[in-house]
């Protein structure tokens, strides 16, 4: 069971950008379901119940948890079957009927424009890894796409020439995506000039970003990636691969993109997710003013 556990921590750390605090959370109310699993007998998370989850709550009820507490956990073990549901480790979330409360939508990190440059600016272009690195990070801040749908890419998914690309994101809904000047090149040169030299020799490879061994990147090794050249930027905020499509959208909102736009180009079902984007800005708006009016300061 701990195995599912780390891909679903992995998950939650690339996939949705959580914070450290937030991810120990998840793995400490997690870890003390899965003793109690264990302890109960169950080998397996397939074997696994709502039962289970109903007894294991109801102990801790008993024990005297604040309901804060049990709500948290309870929303930790949807979270963990949701996942592992997704991931076809288990056919049928036993916890798919369960109501539980809605977590607070907290504030994405996001970074500045100036951090951004620097970031972008950290592969060396001038190796294949480098310019794969660059194309990749552009890419992903040209876009605003989720890790996962960068790389799914195929080869196919982009179109230089008319400045697009084609991502399939939740549900396998497909959007277009407009990707600026600046990607475009980067893309152009390590398709040209890096990728070549990654594929390892004249075998079929669709997808477009490749790593060492000339295969698919994977989440992990793009974590990586971006953790290293986080470092070398010298930027000290806790960033994920998350956080360019946090900054993507809030840096669009603050110079007036269109709402609606912002929704479609990140692929949001519901516009209030985009929503939070707005508080995002509304809050750097205020720490210009208050860093910047003479009056602010009094």
């Amino acid at each position: 069971m701990k195995q599912h556990l780390q891909s679903f921590i992995h998950y939650l750390a690339v996939e949705r950008g959580l914070s450290r605090n937030t991810l120990d959370a998840y793995e400490r109310d997690l870890t003390l379901f899965m003793n109690y699993l264990t302890n109960a007998g169950v080998e397996s998370i397939e074997e696994s119940t709502s039962g289970h989850v109903l007894h294991y709550l109801s102990a801790d009820k008993k024990s005297g948890k604040a309901a804060a507490t049990l709500s948290r956990r309870l929303v930790s073990i949807k979270a963990l079957y949701r996942f592992l549901t997704t991931e076809r480790v288990i056919g049928k979330d036993p916890t798919a009927a369960f109501d539980s409360p809605k977590p607070d939508k907290k504030l994405p990190g996001v970074l500045t424009p100036d951090e951004v440059d620097r970031l972008l600016a950290a592969p060396a272009a001038r190796t294949p890894a480098g310019m794969r690195d660059r194309a990749m990070l552009e890419l992903l801040y040209a876009s605003g796409m989720r890790v996962t749908e960068l790389l799914t890419l195929d080869l196919g998914s982009v179109h230089t020439g008319m400045g697009f690309v084609k991502a399939l994101g939740k549900g396998s809904k497909e959007r277009i995506i407009p990707i600026g000047r600046m990607a475009v090149s980067c893309l152009n040169d390590y398709i040209m000039y890096g990728r070549v030299k990654l594929l390892k020799g004249p075998r079929a490879e669709d997808a477009l970003f490749l790593n060492h061994l000339g295969k698919r990147m994977t989440r992990q090794g793009f974590w990586k990636i971006i953790k290293k050249y986080a470092a070398s930027a010298g930027i000290a905020a806790d960033i994920t691969p998350h956080t360019l499509r946090h900054s993507f959208a809030t840096h669009l909102l603050e110079g007036g993109a269109d709402l609606r736009a912002v929704q479609e180009m990140l692929g949001h079902a519901d516009i209030s997710t985009t929503q939070i984007y707005t508080h995002v800005a509304k809050s750097r708006l205020k720490e210009v003013y208050d860093r910047t009016h003479p009056r602010a300061k009094k």
